[in-house]
């Protein structure tokens, strides 16, 4: 019954927004008619990025064994990229995330706490970036340690922070709890998404304290809709 009366207060909300009755902000207190954080929807995000102004030098590849396909584009306030999703589960050490689950597991993260500590996988929603190369430099663009990523999936929207750093040639991954809440399998050594995944990261943005979901999902709503706003 709480579902269904959720829902119907989301699609409520949605229909008054969309009447341009009910502010943003309003609706963003409201239950979102899909499954997803926040009030702006995946459709509308996917929708300003159905074509490509490559920024990088060149393009990534998904996996170690696959060629270069992936352009790092960029858009007003934006870059972004669709690729896979592999399942980064580095950080603190927790029930999903260490050495036994994790064959590639590495107790740190290339972005810290406010703590200082490593940032923890299992829980906290955070996107790697490829480590800055001649194909592309992330800091170069505006991308931060703690800048804020929607990531969608599925019809999903999820906003996660830059929290660690890759290979050089390889881009699409995510942290195990950013996984999870897309639905995707988060296991470290089988889990993932071959395909479908679009990350939107959004330049000169700063998620403070990185570790709290609850400030990225604050700040990334309205990031969104400005960016839906300004292309």
């Amino acid at each position: 019954m709480r579902l269904r009366t959720l829902a119907l207060a989301a699609a409520s909300a949605a229909a008054l927004l969309a009447a341009g009755i009910l502010p943003a902000h309003a609706a963003g207190a409201q239950a979102p008619a899909s499954a997803q954080e926040g009030s702006v929807t995946a459709a509308s995000l996917l929708a300003k990025v159905t074509s490509c102004a490559q920024l990088s030098n060149g393009k990534y590849r998904t996996d170690e064994e696959t060629s270069a396909t992936v352009p790092v584009c960029g858009k007003n306030g934006a870059v972004f990229w669709k690729a896979d999703m592999d399942i980064d589960c580095d950080g603190q050490r927790t029930t999903n995330c260490n050495e036994d689950r994790d064959p590639w597991y590495q107790d740190d993260t290339a972005f810290h706490q406010s703590d200082g500590k490593p940032l923890k996988a299992e829980s906290l929603p955070y996107v790697v970036v490829p480590s800055s190369s001649s194909i592309w430099n992330y800091t170069g663009a505006g991308i931060k340690g703690g800048g804020v990523v929607a990531v969608i999936y599925n019809n999903k929207v999820e906003y996660a922070v830059v929290g660690d750093t890759g290979p050089t040639q390889i881009i699409g991954e995510a942290s195990y709890a950013t996984a999870n809440a897309l639905g995707i399998d988060p296991d470290p050594a089988t889990g993932g998404a071959d395909s479908g995944v679009t990350y939107i990261l959004f330049k000169n943005s700063k998620v403070s304290p990185i570790e709290s979901h609850s400030a990225a999902v604050t700040l990334g709503n309205q990031l969104a809709q400005q960016f839906l706003a300004n292309n």
